[in-house]
């Protein structure tokens, strides 16, 4: 097997119901592979079906250890193995720093930090030597631009992503030094006007950081030398990219889909 061609190879998309986790489930079956949605929204269901026969759906909450092992498990017994991982579900709430509330922190430490570490923990039982699938493979968490920039309101997230970041490079230097054939790498998504992309422009004007939700999109949009925002089908492709053998060399690493904002 070459280049960017997936078959035969099975994909477990977490938060791929909808948004950019729904573009890049599609975008892994568009290159071969069979792709397993997992979230907790039941709409993943109909968005695993669209998809085609030989894909599946199953409810997960990402915070949730038992049902990571019961959802990497169905996995295997499902579609045949494990071999790409995409740890995107993830959750971003808007606030100052002066104004932040307890529970929103927890939510957002809970999804995106322990969800993330929950999924390299599964992950690489199930695709090392003597796991379910046990034949390697390649994880791909998604961090985003939050992680590199100074962006207002959301410092919470933000640390979150880059926490996201550094358990990236540690999974993958344990990966190789175990020998589990595992690649480990990370996205950092620019801004995408998904529902969530949509929600922070609103929150940032909402805030009295910029006086409209078109001024915060434009400032943005200032930030990013290709001077545009991104689409679904960017970040889509990275993760394709990420998850087949033309990254076979690539580890360990972050790669930037952000139009170089974050530069």
């Amino acid at each position: 097997m070459t280049g960017m061609d997936l078959t035969g190879r099975v994909a477990l998309v977490t938060g791929g119901a909808q948004g950019l986790g729904e573009g890049m489930a599609r975008a892994l079956a568009a290159a071969g592979a069979k792709v397993m949605i997992a979230d907790v929204n039941e709409a993943g269901a109909e968005t695993a079906a669209s998809l085609g026969d030989g894909h599946g759906f199953t409810h997960l909450d990402v915070t949730d250890d038992a049902g990571w092992e019961a959802a990497t498990a169905g996995c295997v017994e499902q579609l045949g193995g494990l071999d790409v991982l995409v740890n995107n579900a993830g959750v971003e709430i808007s606030s100052l720093i002066t104004e932040v509330q307890t529970d929103d922190i927890r939510k957002m430490l809970d999804v995106n930090i322990l969800g993330t570490a929950l999924g390299l923990k599964h992950g690489l039982r199930t695709m090392r030597p003597g796991g379910a699938a046990g034949q390697g493979g390649s994880i791909i968490n998604i961090a985003s631009v939050a992680a590199t920039i100074a962006f207002p309101a959301i410092s919470i997230y933000s640390g979150t992503k880059s926490a996201v970041d550094r358990m990236t490079r540690v999974a993958a230097m344990e990966s190789g030094k175990l020998g589990y054939g595992v690649r480990v790498n990370c996205v950092y998504p620019g801004l995408v006007p998904t529902a969530m992309g949509a929600g922070l422009a609103t929150d940032m004007a909402e805030l009295g950081l910029y006086p409209s939700v078109e001024a915060a999109i434009g400032a943005v949009v200032e930030l990013t030398p290709s001077g545009r925002l991104g689409e679904v089908e960017d970040m889509a492709d990275a993760v394709v990219f990420l998850a087949s053998d033309q990254s076979r060399f690539v580890n360990g690493a972050g790669l930037p889909v952000d139009g170089g904002m974050g530069m």
